[in-house]
């Protein structure tokens, strides 16, 4: 047969493979609808929703407590309250956010892991029996939660919007 069929294949070879190339769908995923202020709000509402009922109930009266006297009591709410915290916390991660707002939920989502922090110092103070310090670390997660709720102040929450004072 000699060199035709090997030459012909070697010429037709590179443009049979780019028009194949055309014809197959792309290996690329398409992309995904981007992700807004809206949509990220639609998105993370329900999970902080949750996280508010969880902590209404779980906190239910703890100001009564530590007023009586009931800190132990008082100090197992708030680490329980710490934990469902944490929780949300991870649902939210999971959320892609805005592209454009990457860095301010990050701030923002750096502050409430604070706020969990915070519940957890009350509760260890409340168990040593340390209620003005217990007190003390409630004014400060009080002002953390204010600077986490400014960060996202363009997000117009309403459930992750954190209130400690309504607990507290």
């Amino acid at each position: 047969m000699g060199r035709w069929p090997k030459t012909w294949f070697a010429r037709a070879t590179p443009a049979l493979l780019c028009g194949a190339a055309l014809l197959v769908p792309s290996a690329a995923p398409a992309p995904a609808a981007e992700v807004t202020r809206a949509s990220y709000r639609e998105a993370v509402e329900p999970i902080c929703q949750a996280n508010t009922q969880a902590n209404e109930r779980i906190l239910a009266g703890v100001k009564q407590e530590v007023r009586a006297g009931k800190l132990r009591s008082a100090a197992a709410r708030f680490s329980r309250a710490a934990r469902s915290l944490k929780k949300t916390i991870g649902e939210l991660k999971a959320v892609p956010p805005p592209p454009a707002d990457r860095s301010r939920l990050s701030r923002w989502l750096g502050k409430v892991s604070v706020e969990a922090g915070l519940f957890e110092q009350v509760a260890s103070k409340l168990r040593a029996g340390q209620k003005g310090e217990a007190e003390k670390l409630v004014v400060k997660l009080t002002n953390n939660a204010n600077q986490a709720n400014n960060q996202v102040l363009a997000f117009e929450f309403d459930y992750c919007r954190f209130e400690p004072t309504r607990f507290t």
